[in-house]
């Protein structure tokens, strides 16, 4: 895989009649590792990718400026560090005793002209399977994949941030994208 140009970035919105003193996340992984496999016959496609969690960033203004009028830039410091303190933490992803996102593929289908992939994803302790459609282009060596859905935090075990009992809080279905690109490995000799 090529990590510089792969991304992984979550979309989570804030929720509650509070929700105005909030704002929406948007949380990136710019450090996709893993292997990808493609064979002659697509559908027989395998892959295993990893995302450190201690890697993930927060809000950063240049992703946000790419999302539009519900991602504004300028989130304070203040505000992405508490953010990323309560992602890293207990109710979410207990970075102290797991370190990564695992994304496993279970098998691939094709439904009219889209290509859906089944994909274990594996946070915490807690693997749960997901489908995900997905558009690619192989081109020589150099294969991008891509794909957009949406996805219930509580679908993989974790509980979405609240305070005030619920008054401001993060919605629990989040906007998940990625972009994967990966080169064939040189022939050995």
């Amino acid at each position: 895989m090529d990590s510089r140009l792969s991304l992984l970035t979550v979309r989570a919105y804030r929720g509650g009649p509070l929700a105005r003193a909030g704002h929406n996340h948007l949380i990136a992984s710019h450090d996709l590792t893993g292997v990808v496999h493609v064979p002659d016959d697509v559908l027989r496609t395998t892959f295993d990718i990893r995302l450190p969690v201690q890697a993930l960033t927060v809000d950063e203004d240049e992703l946000r400026a790419q999302e539009g009028p519900d991602f504004p830039v300028g989130v304070p410091e203040t505000a992405r560090e508490g953010t990323r303190r309560n992602m890293l933490g207990p109710y979410m992803l207990e970075a102290e005793r797991y370190a990564g996102i695992g994304l496993q593929s279970e098998g691939f289908q094709r439904v009219g002209d889209q290509l859906i992939a089944q994909v274990r994803v594996i946070v915490r302790d807690r693997a749960s399977s997901v489908l995900v459609p997905v558009s690619y282009d192989l081109r020589g060596d150099v294969l991008r994949a891509e794909g957009e859905l949406a996805l219930k935090q509580t679908a993989l075990g974790l509980t979405p941030f609240t305070l005030f009992g619920g008054a401001l809080r993060v919605q629990d279905e989040m906007k998940v994208r990625f972009r994967i690109v990966a080169r064939a490995e040189p022939a050995g000799p």
